[in-house]
């Protein structure tokens, strides 16, 4: 029998499948998510190696941002992750949303990363 989790499993490997082949050697910006907080990571895969960072964990982010598991707090998110991508030398990636449905704080992370300069 499916458990919810499993079928969480499945569409993410079917997300991360299709983005593979789309991807042509450009880094994969991943998005996890959970009940409290949101995670950003921009990652080589050729490398295996995470180019930049951001969730709502960080210090400079706690300071900022009243409750972490808001739509507000994912587009803070967003956009320092850009920023961080940007201060690294990346300008395009591709959006890895897990398993995730784009909605919601996802959806706000990703719109406020375009606004702030990543391509995707």
């Amino acid at each position: 029998m499916n458990t919810p989790r499993k079928l969480f499993e499945k569409r993410k490997a079917r997300v991360r499948t299709a983005l593979k082949k789309a991807a042509n050697g450009k880094l994969r910006l991943s998005v996890f998510r959970s009940g409290k907080h949101i995670y950003a990571q921009i990652i080589d895969d050729a490398k295996g190696a995470t180019v930049a960072s951001a969730s709502t964990l960080d210090k400079e982010v706690r300071d900022s941002i009243k409750k972490s598991s808001t739509v507000e707090a994912a587009g803070f998110i967003g956009k320092l992750i850009a920023e961080r991508a940007v201060k690294s030398g990346v300008s395009e990636v591709v959006f890895d949303r897990g398993g995730y449905i784009y909605h919601g704080r996802v959806k706000a992370l990703a719109d406020a990363a375009r606004a702030a300069g990543l391509k995707f």
